[in-house]
């Protein structure tokens, strides 16, 4: 039977008097894609904030490898295997490349010494597509860089588990496809992903199972089709059934 890597026991999270996740429980299993949508606002990065240190939950708590980790800093869970991208991306400009990746091996799991970060870069940067840009400055990459960029260092962090915030955002559908390539090779590799992700036919295609959140609470979660045909997600997330038809899995790209 599968283990299950994290668990979230009933996490909510408040900010004054506006409730942004309520009462969410899930378990996501070693090796698998759990893929969590829902509108704008609904409450999924703030739930990511929570499971990854940044906010501690008002109640609940979350577990990882069986470990209570409630409320401990993204630093302290790096070392223990939890990595992250941002939908913002966040790169560190006036540092090349290389350098950018080498701060995810040197600070992750392993906490490796310089020269092996440099190795462990080099071969991730080459495993993205950036390798032919190690040595430029960071801040000089476009748009689609800058998303290979955070998902290289994210990976650097040799992670057990990886949060992905919206990686493929401002992307166009060629290269969605090629994120989407590099996404399941990393899964080919072991390590468990959980995504937010906007681009429909590209998390129908890539998860095992879904998450639904509207308005900070868990309304549906199963198998893509079992989402994808659940009337409570096509009233919150779409609003019309016939729009929910272009999502499903036949006609996913």
């Amino acid at each position: 039977m599968t283990r299950v890597l994290l668990r979230a026991e009933h996490v909510v999270k408040r900010f004054g008097g506006l409730v942004a996740v309520n009462d969410v429980s899930f378990e996501l299993y070693e090796g698998e894609i759990l893929g969590l949508i829902g509108p704008n606002g609904a409450g999924k990065t703030t739930l990511f904030n929570c499971i990854n240190g940044i906010y501690p939950p008002n109640e609940g708590r979350i577990y990882f490898e069986d470990q209570d980790i409630t409320g401990w800093p993204p630093s302290k869970l790096a070392r223990l295997g939890m990595a992250r991208t941002f939908q913002i991306v966040r790169p560190l400009p006036e540092l090349t490349v290389r350098e950018n990746v080498m701060v995810g091996a040197a600070f992750g799991l392993h906490r490796y010494p310089l020269h092996q970060a440099e190795r462990i870069a080099d071969e991730v940067l080459d495993f993205v597509g950036l390798a032919d840009r190690s040595e430029h400055l960071a801040g000089s990459l476009n748009v689609a860089q800058k998303k290979r960029l955070e998902l290289a260092r994210a990976l650097a962090a040799r992670p057990k588990l990886l949060l992905l915030d919206e990686v493929l955002a401002g992307l166009n559908p060629t290269e969605v496809d090629a994120m989407v390539d590099i996404i399941r090779q990393i899964r080919d590799q072991g390590i468990t992903i959980l995504m937010i992700e906007h681009v429909m036919r590209a998390i129908m295609n890539l998860s095992d199972r879904i998450l639904v959140l509207n308005f900070g609470q868990l309304i549906a979660q199963g198998t893509p089709q079992e989402v994808a045909n659940n009337e409570a997600v096509i009233k919150a997330y779409l609003g019309d059934p016939e729009l929910m038809q272009r999502f499903s899995l036949e006609d996913a790209a």
